[in-house]
């Protein structure tokens, strides 16, 4: 059994256009006859021409292709470290040749490295296309410090669920598995980077600069909550700022001491009850961020500056379970209950957490749709404009939100479990061989 893509799966629309008028070229990327390198063929073509379902088609493809270019490239890069045995030299190479500074070739040839050696499926999902360079990096650096096992390992969890899905999706499941595969290493990580925490200033062009704090991700959640939520209890109709603007006057009069505010945020860190009781070494979920290892969730969750919530979820499937409402507005319970299912904007590649989203109405109230979990959905406020725009629609059904493009197409995101799937089954019966315990599915992230 493998996760489903995030992204969701994409279906063509079956409106009824005829093929007349329409450019060869077109019908080709329509008919799904064309491959990823066909679109180096459409240097001469009329763009003008080609019907919008048509350039989405041509633009995946073209996506496909750097994935599969990349792969090449890294795996050249690889060789070429391997010969040269000196990985300064070949940097300095590298960077003359593509014109890239020495950073950015370290890291190139850090990829390749590890790629090549140590990820051969995630190398073959590039070679494919079903992932580009950027993507892969997601996987590579967050398992670049296990053992050679545990990378293994990570390289095949990580396989069936790459194609589809943004580098923050990517990223988090990676990011999930590791912290389960080695959570000692996963926690000692933590704690090595916490003590690397750091203030910087760079000064940048037009008289500004940027002030970068290197925090704790959870100390980090918790200042940036207070400073949005005193941001936006300034805000007014008459302000011309934007609320951009306006946090960062807040930080900056906090800092300087000319303004006092005792309003406190709290922020959320989900638990496995087992991972609580330390029966069990499941990551936890930091709000907004993602999983933390299972002993930083433990002392979290201790935390009191922390809001930690027992959630019940069915075990079979590690969803929440259902609550429902007959009231437009959502009480808080019930709104509580959706930003915990769903955890961030449904929308893929958007990350904004689910606590500063809008609770949506999947079917509009005036329009017979009930207030209950079944057809609410977090969608941030861009996103729950967009759904109201000319040739969008957003359907969300159980655990699903079907987006319906102007061009026909649909994407289908699921809300990710909160918890790993724990099935229940019957103890082996006296004198009978103990089972081994069924696979539990796929981990929720």
């Amino acid at each position: 059994m493998s996760e489903p893509p995030f992204n969701g799966e994409y279906e063509s629309s079956d409106g009824d256009r005829g093929s007349e008028g329409v450019p060869e070229a077109e019908d080709a990327f329509l008919d799904g006859q064309c491959a990823p390198e066909d679109v180096l063929r459409l240097g001469g073509v009329e763009w003008t021409e080609f019907e919008a379902d048509a350039l989405v088609e041509v633009a995946k493809l073209s996506q496909r292709l750097i994935g599969r270019v990349q792969a090449v490239q890294l795996k050249a890069v690889a060789e070429l470290r391997k010969r040269r045995g000196n990985a300064r030299e070949t940097a300095d190479e590298v960077g003359l040749a593509l014109a890239v500074g020495r950073h950015q070739a370290d890291r190139q040839i850090e990829l390749a490295t590890q790629i090549t050696r140590r990820f051969p499926r995630l190398l073959a999902a590039l070679e494919r296309g079903d992932v580009d360079a950027s993507k892969a990096e997601k996987v590579v650096e967050t398992g670049v410090l296990l053992s050679d096992e545990h990378a293994d390992q990570l390289d095949a969890d990580m396989e069936p669920i790459l194609n589809g899905r943004d580098g923050a999706a990517i990223q988090r499941s990676a990011r999930y598995r590791v912290d389960k595969l080695d959570p000692d290493g996963a926690a000692e990580r933590v704690r090595r980077s916490r003590e690397n925490r750091k203030l910087e200033l760079h000064f940048t062009e037009n008289g500004m600069a940027d002030l970068c704090a290197y925090l704790p991700a959870d100390t980090a959640a918790a200042i940036y909550g207070r400073i949005d939520a005193i941001a936006k209890s300034d805000k007014t109709r008459r302000d011309e700022r934007s609320l951009d603007a306006i946090r960062a006057d807040v930080l900056t009069e906090l800092l300087l001491g000319k303004r006092h505010s005792y309003k406190q945020v709290q922020i959320q860190v989900t638990v496995p009850v087992t991972t609580l009781l330390g029966a069990r070494e499941l990551p936890g979920d930091l709000e907004g961020y993602g999983p933390i290892p299972a002993d930083i969730a433990r002392e979290m969750a201790a935390d009191p500056c922390c809001t930690w919530r027992r959630i019940l979820t069915d075990p079979p499937t590690g969803q929440l379970l259902e609550m429902g409402r007959k009231r437009y507005k959502p009480p808080a319970q019930l709104g509580d209950y959706v930003r915990a299912r769903d955890q961030r904007c449904l929308v893929p590649g958007c990350n904004r957490p689910s606590r500063r989203c809008d609770t949506d109405h999947s079917i509009e109230w005036r329009y017979q749709g009930t207030t209950d979990a079944k057809l609410l959905v977090c969608l941030c406020r861009r996103h729950h404009r967009l759904k109201d725009r000319p040739g969008w629609s957003f359907e969300f059904n159980d655990d699903t939100l079907t987006i319906t493009t102007p061009t026909g197409r649909k994407y289908r995101p699921r809300t990710p479990r909160i918890a790993e799937p724990e099935p229940e089954h019957e103890p082996p019966e006296q004198g009978a061989e103990p089972t081994e315990p069924p696979d539990p599915g796929p981990p929720p992230f």
